[in-house]
C-alpha cells in the first residue's frame, strides 16, 4: 500500500541525486535538492547559474563515436611524429648480431628505447594540447563538434584551460579501471564519466 502511493522520484539538476518531488526547489526549469539549494542560490546571486538552464546531456554512444573521430585525427598526427622521432633510429636495431655481447646489444637498443619514450611523451603532449585547447577555447574537440556537443561546468560556464588539462589526465584513471570509468557515462543520470565527476564537468548536447 505504501509503495503504491510513494511519489515518483525526480533528479536534482545539480548533483543528479534522486529526490522526492516535494523536496526539490524549482528555479525556472531546474529542480534543485536540499543539499545543493544553498550553493545554487549563491550562484544565482553571483550571476553564474541561470535559472532557466536546462541541459540535454551527450549520450554514451555519441561520445564514443566522437572519441573515435578524435582518435583518428590524433593517430595521423602521432604517426608522423613517430616516423620523425623513431624511424631514423630503427636501423640501429640491425647492428645487433647473434654473437653480440650484452653491452653491444644495449648500445644498439638503448637509443631506440630512448626515442620510443620521447615519442610517447611528445604524443601525450600533442593529445593533451589538442583536447585542452579545443575544450577551453571552443568548448569541444572536433569529434564532439560533429555531434553538437560541448564540455561545460555544471552551471553551463566554459571549462578553463587548467581544468581541461586536468580532465585530460583524469581520463587515464577512467581507462585504468578497465574502462569502467568511461562506461559509467552510460548509467549516470547526467551522463558523466569518471573524469567528468573528478573535474566536475558535463558533456551537453547543444541545440544549435
Amino acid at each position: 500500500m505504501d509503495a503504491a502511493i510513494q511519489p515518483e522520484l525526480k533528479y536534482c539538476s545539480e548533483c543528479g541525486r534522486p529526490t522526492p518531488p516535494d523536496d526539490l526547489a524549482r528555479f525556472g526549469d531546474r529542480l534543485v535538492c536540499p543539499y545543493c539549494k544553498n550553493t545554487f542560490v549563491q550562484k544565482l546571486r553571483e550571476g553564474v547559474a541561470p535559472a532557466h538552464a536546462a541541459f540535454q546531456y551527450g549520450g554514451f554512444w555519441m561520445r564514443f563515436v566522437a572519441s573515435l573521430i578524435d582518435g583518428i585525427i590524433l593517430a595521423v598526427v602521432g604517426t608522423v611524429v613517430n616516423f620523425v622521432a623513431v624511424g631514423s633510429m630503427m636501423p640501429g636495431m640491425g647492428n645487433i648480431r647473434p654473437d653480440s655481447t650484452p653491452e653491444e646489444a644495449f648500445a644498439a637498443i638503448g637509443p631506440v628505447l630512448g626515442m620510443l619514450g620521447l615519442a610517447f611523451l611528445i604524443n601525450t603532449a600533442i593529445q593533451c594540447a589538442y583536447e585542452s585547447l579545443f575544450i577551453s577555447r571552443v568548448g569541444a574537440t572536433p569529434g564532439k563538434m560533429v555531434f553538437g556537443m560541448k564540455v561545460v561546468r555544471p552551471d553551463g560556464r566554459p571549462v578553463s584551460l587548467g581544468r581541461a588539462v586536468g580532465r585530460y589526465f583524469a581520463k587515464f584513471l577512467s581507462a585504468m579501471t578497465l574502462m569502467i570509468g568511461y562506461i559509467m557515462a552510460g548509467f549516470d543520470s547526467q551522463k558523466r564519466a569518471m573524469h567528468d565527476m573528478i573535474c566536475d564537468t558535463r558533456v551537453i548536447k547543444t541545440l544549435d
